[in-house]
């Protein structure tokens, strides 16, 4: 049956009929799944602002977006087949999700809700202020990085 309001209950069906909860095992690993590719998502989303943010400074990419800087900076369209694949993915997850949480199952939602904030944290709080987890993971990155690899 689709419930069209909230509930709370370990039986679900979550995105198709062949995810289907009916244990407490079940439905706690699905809300796991769930939590961690809320948060999978937000890390999409912080390497793709990453990716827009190098892409405009001046001079291209400089810092490497993955990884340690062993190659030269992406061309153009390099950077801007990864860009849409990127969005691609995000997009993708971001409407599973969704349709995820349209179950209208009370723990999926906050499942997904929960792991998008903790996502936000460790990903993406740094964004604007230059401190959290992308703040330090771009200052290490900086460090680290011989910049002759990629002038």
């Amino acid at each position: 049956m689709m419930h069209m309001t909230f509930y709370w209950s370990k039986n679900a069906t979550i995105l198709f009929d062949g995810w289907i909860t009916k244990t407490w095992l079940g439905y706690i690993l699905s809300l796991a799944a769930l939590f961690l590719a809320a948060l999978f998502n937000e890390y999409v989303v912080s390497r793709r602002i990453l990716l827009i943010q190098a892409s405009k400074s001046p001079g291209g990419l400089r810092k490497p977006l993955m990884g340690d800087c062993t190659e030269p900076p992406p061309s153009s369209i390099d950077g801007r087949a990864v860009e849409s694949i990127l969005f691609v993915v995000n997009s993708a997850l971001g409407l599973l999700l969704m349709l995820a949480a349209m179950s209208f199952n009370g723990g999926v939602f906050v499942s997904i809700v929960v792991g998008l904030g903790v996502g936000y944290f460790v990903f993406r709080s740094g964004d604007r202020i230059g401190s959290g987890a992308a703040g330090r993971e771009a200052k290490i990155r900086e460090e680290a990085c011989d910049t002759s690899c990629c002038t």
